[in-house]
Protein backbone atom coordinates (compact mmCIF):
# COMPACT_ATOMS: atom_id res chain seq x y z
CA UNK A 1 0.00 0.00 0.00
CA UNK A 2 2.66 2.11 0.55
CA UNK A 3 6.06 2.29 -0.58
CA UNK A 4 9.29 4.47 0.30
CA UNK A 5 12.47 4.04 -1.63
CA UNK A 6 15.87 5.86 -1.29
CA UNK A 7 14.16 8.40 -0.21
CA UNK A 8 15.60 11.42 0.94
CA UNK A 9 14.55 15.53 2.41
CA UNK A 10 15.82 18.32 4.26
CA UNK A 11 14.77 21.36 5.95
CA UNK A 12 15.89 24.00 3.26
CA UNK A 13 19.91 23.04 2.55
CA UNK A 14 19.91 20.92 6.31
CA UNK A 15 19.53 17.30 5.12
CA UNK A 16 17.57 15.05 7.30
CA UNK A 17 16.70 11.99 5.17
CA UNK A 18 19.32 10.16 3.17
CA UNK A 19 17.90 6.52 2.45
CA UNK A 20 14.49 5.34 3.93
CA UNK A 21 13.26 2.02 2.85
CA UNK A 22 9.83 0.89 3.97
CA UNK A 23 7.05 -0.98 2.65
CA UNK A 24 2.95 -1.29 4.80
CA UNK A 25 1.11 -3.83 3.39
CA UNK A 26 -2.44 -3.84 2.84
CA UNK A 27 -3.92 -4.80 6.65
CA UNK A 28 -0.69 -4.67 8.47
CA UNK A 29 0.86 -2.51 11.20
CA UNK A 30 4.48 -1.61 10.39
CA UNK A 31 6.12 0.60 13.00
CA UNK A 32 9.12 3.20 12.99
CA UNK A 33 11.72 2.99 14.87
CA UNK A 34 15.09 4.70 16.18
CA UNK A 35 15.82 7.37 18.59
CA UNK A 36 14.81 11.20 19.25
CA UNK A 37 16.19 12.75 16.13
CA UNK A 38 16.81 10.15 13.76
CA UNK A 39 14.29 11.42 11.50
CA UNK A 40 11.02 9.34 12.00
CA UNK A 41 9.12 12.89 12.24
CA UNK A 42 10.95 13.94 9.01
CA UNK A 43 9.38 10.54 7.14
CA UNK A 44 6.20 11.25 8.11
CA UNK A 45 5.97 14.74 6.51
CA UNK A 46 7.73 13.95 3.54
CA UNK A 47 4.78 10.90 2.98
CA UNK A 48 2.14 13.76 3.65
CA UNK A 49 3.50 16.06 1.12
CA UNK A 50 4.66 18.20 4.14
CA UNK A 51 8.14 18.69 2.48
CA UNK A 52 9.71 17.85 -0.53
CA UNK A 53 10.02 14.84 -2.66
CA UNK A 54 11.25 14.42 -6.10
CA UNK A 55 11.11 10.60 -5.89
CA UNK A 56 10.44 7.34 -4.41
CA UNK A 57 7.40 7.71 -2.57
CA UNK A 58 4.02 5.52 -3.97
CA UNK A 59 1.05 4.96 -2.56
CA UNK A 60 -1.78 2.86 -3.38
CA UNK A 61 0.32 1.89 -6.83
CA UNK A 62 0.52 5.90 -7.41
CA UNK A 63 3.41 8.22 -7.32
CA UNK A 64 2.69 11.02 -4.51
CA UNK A 65 5.47 12.95 -4.69
CA UNK A 66 5.38 16.43 -5.64
CA UNK A 67 1.25 16.38 -4.03
CA UNK A 68 -0.17 18.79 -1.71
CA UNK A 69 -0.68 17.73 1.90
CA UNK A 70 -4.55 17.71 1.20
CA UNK A 71 -4.76 16.05 -1.88
CA UNK A 72 -2.33 13.30 -0.63
CA UNK A 73 -5.03 13.04 2.66
CA UNK A 74 -7.78 12.78 -0.13
CA UNK A 75 -6.09 10.01 -1.52
CA UNK A 76 -6.92 7.96 1.59
CA UNK A 77 -3.67 8.84 4.64
CA UNK A 78 -5.26 9.40 8.04
CA UNK A 79 -2.32 11.41 9.99
CA UNK A 80 -2.27 11.57 14.10
CA UNK A 81 0.42 13.49 14.57
CA UNK A 82 2.53 13.66 17.50
CA UNK A 83 1.51 16.19 20.01
CA UNK A 84 -2.18 15.57 20.53
CA UNK A 85 -3.21 18.48 17.82
CA UNK A 86 -7.24 18.79 17.85
CA UNK A 87 -9.22 22.29 17.57
CA UNK A 88 -8.48 23.45 20.82
CA UNK A 89 -12.29 25.92 20.38
CA UNK A 90 -14.37 22.91 18.67
CA UNK A 91 -16.25 20.25 20.55
CA UNK A 92 -15.41 16.61 20.70
CA UNK A 93 -18.49 16.15 18.14
CA UNK A 94 -17.33 19.10 16.04
CA UNK A 95 -13.43 18.16 15.72
CA UNK A 96 -14.91 14.54 14.92
CA UNK A 97 -17.25 15.73 12.08
CA UNK A 98 -15.28 19.24 10.87
CA UNK A 99 -12.73 16.32 8.42
CA UNK A 100 -15.11 13.58 8.22
CA UNK A 101 -15.20 11.89 4.49
CA UNK A 102 -16.20 8.31 2.73
CA UNK A 103 -14.79 9.01 -0.46
CA UNK A 104 -15.03 5.22 -1.15
CA UNK A 105 -18.19 4.64 0.08
CA UNK A 106 -17.49 1.74 2.09
CA UNK A 107 -21.05 0.28 3.55
CA UNK A 108 -18.40 0.20 6.39
CA UNK A 109 -17.25 3.21 7.40
CA UNK A 110 -16.78 4.85 10.49
CA UNK A 111 -19.43 7.17 12.40
CA UNK A 112 -19.54 9.16 14.91
CA UNK A 113 -21.34 5.87 16.81
CA UNK A 114 -18.71 3.82 15.81
CA UNK A 115 -16.12 6.19 17.20
CA UNK A 116 -18.06 6.31 20.25
CA UNK A 117 -18.23 2.53 20.35
CA UNK A 118 -14.59 2.40 20.14
CA UNK A 119 -13.80 5.67 22.71
CA UNK A 120 -16.85 5.54 25.00
CA UNK A 121 -15.13 8.74 26.76
CA UNK A 122 -15.81 10.84 24.01
CA UNK A 123 -19.14 10.32 23.80
CA UNK A 124 -19.64 11.39 27.42
CA UNK A 125 -17.80 14.73 26.65
CA UNK A 126 -19.31 15.07 22.95
CA UNK A 127 -20.22 18.59 23.80
CA UNK A 128 -17.14 19.98 25.41
CA UNK A 129 -14.49 22.25 23.92
CA UNK A 130 -11.42 19.76 22.85
CA UNK A 131 -8.91 22.42 24.82
CA UNK A 132 -10.76 20.68 28.09
CA UNK A 133 -9.99 17.53 27.79
CA UNK A 134 -6.82 15.64 29.53
CA UNK A 135 -4.14 14.97 27.35
CA UNK A 136 -5.21 11.44 26.89
CA UNK A 137 -8.55 12.28 26.20
CA UNK A 138 -7.45 14.43 23.19
CA UNK A 139 -4.81 11.73 21.79
CA UNK A 140 -8.50 9.92 21.85
CA UNK A 141 -10.02 12.70 19.76
CA UNK A 142 -7.08 13.01 17.39
CA UNK A 143 -7.50 9.38 16.52
CA UNK A 144 -11.00 9.26 16.43
CA UNK A 145 -11.06 12.42 13.71
CA UNK A 146 -8.13 10.62 11.88
CA UNK A 147 -10.28 7.34 11.53
CA UNK A 148 -13.38 9.42 10.69
CA UNK A 149 -11.73 10.13 7.18
CA UNK A 150 -11.70 6.38 6.25
CA UNK A 151 -8.42 5.98 5.79
CA UNK A 152 -6.80 3.97 4.10
CA UNK A 153 -3.65 3.92 5.99
CA UNK A 154 -3.26 5.16 9.20
CA UNK A 155 -0.41 6.55 10.66
CA UNK A 156 0.07 7.28 14.40
CA UNK A 157 3.40 9.38 15.46
CA UNK A 158 3.97 8.95 18.95
CA UNK A 159 0.42 7.85 19.67
CA UNK A 160 1.18 6.86 23.32
CA UNK A 161 4.44 9.62 24.39
CA UNK A 162 3.55 11.09 27.75
CA UNK A 163 0.39 9.69 28.66
CA UNK A 164 -0.58 8.01 31.79
CA UNK A 165 -0.35 3.98 32.19
CA UNK A 166 -4.34 3.54 32.43
CA UNK A 167 -4.76 5.34 29.17
CA UNK A 168 -1.97 4.10 27.38
CA UNK A 169 -3.62 0.98 27.55
CA UNK A 170 -7.00 2.07 26.08
CA UNK A 171 -4.80 3.25 23.19
CA UNK A 172 -3.24 0.10 22.13
CA UNK A 173 -6.63 -1.50 22.90
CA UNK A 174 -7.61 0.53 20.26
CA UNK A 175 -4.77 -0.06 17.86
CA UNK A 176 -5.64 -4.11 17.80
CA UNK A 177 -8.94 -3.73 17.22
CA UNK A 178 -8.08 -1.36 14.32
CA UNK A 179 -5.83 -4.49 13.54
CA UNK A 180 -7.85 -7.12 13.81
CA UNK A 181 -10.53 -5.08 11.40
CA UNK A 182 -7.94 -4.62 8.50
CA UNK A 183 -6.55 -1.66 8.82
CA UNK A 184 -3.00 -0.74 7.62
CA UNK A 185 -1.29 1.42 9.70
CA UNK A 186 2.19 3.29 10.22
CA UNK A 187 3.09 3.11 13.76
CA UNK A 188 5.74 5.42 15.71
CA UNK A 189 6.20 4.14 19.32
CA UNK A 190 8.84 3.50 21.76
CA UNK A 191 7.53 0.53 23.86
CA UNK A 192 9.10 -2.51 22.43
CA UNK A 193 7.64 -4.49 24.63
CA UNK A 194 4.09 -3.91 23.17
CA UNK A 195 4.90 -3.52 19.32
CA UNK A 196 6.86 -7.00 19.39
CA UNK A 197 3.07 -8.05 19.93
CA UNK A 198 0.81 -5.41 17.82
CA UNK A 199 2.60 -5.23 15.11
CA UNK A 200 3.50 -7.16 11.71
CA UNK A 201 6.98 -5.73 10.69
CA UNK A 202 9.84 -3.12 11.99
CA UNK A 203 11.88 -0.65 10.59
CA UNK A 204 15.10 1.10 11.98
CA UNK A 205 15.92 4.60 11.01
CA UNK A 206 19.45 5.89 12.22
CA UNK A 207 20.77 9.47 10.89
CA UNK A 208 18.02 9.39 8.66
CA UNK A 209 18.71 6.01 7.04
CA UNK A 210 16.75 2.93 7.31
CA UNK A 211 19.42 0.26 8.57
CA UNK A 212 17.72 -2.66 9.89
CA UNK A 213 13.99 -4.15 9.18
CA UNK A 214 12.40 -7.35 10.22
CA UNK A 215 9.69 -9.39 11.49
CA UNK A 216 8.76 -9.56 15.45
CA UNK A 217 10.77 -12.38 15.76
CA UNK A 218 13.61 -11.05 14.76
CA UNK A 219 13.27 -7.84 16.73
CA UNK A 220 13.50 -10.75 19.47
CA UNK A 221 16.10 -12.47 18.06
CA UNK A 222 18.35 -9.14 17.00
CA UNK A 223 17.78 -7.37 20.26
CA UNK A 224 20.96 -6.70 21.26
CA UNK A 225 21.41 -4.66 17.42
CA UNK A 226 17.69 -3.36 17.82
CA UNK A 227 18.76 -2.25 21.22
CA UNK A 228 22.60 -0.38 20.23
CA UNK A 229 19.95 1.92 17.54
CA UNK A 230 17.01 2.29 19.79
CA UNK A 231 18.26 2.14 23.11
CA UNK A 232 19.13 5.53 25.73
Amino acid sequence: MLQLSHVEAAYGTSQVLFDVNLEVPQGKIVTLLGRNGMGKTTTVRSIMGQLPNKQGIRFDGADICGETPDAIARRGIGLVPEGRIVFPTLTVRENLVATAANRSRNAQGWTLERIYQLFPRLQERHGQLAQTLSGGEQQMLAIGRALMTNPKLLILDEATEGLAPVIRGEIWRCIEALKAAGQSILLIDKNLHVLKRVADYHYILEKGRTVWSGDSAALTRDAETVYRYVGL
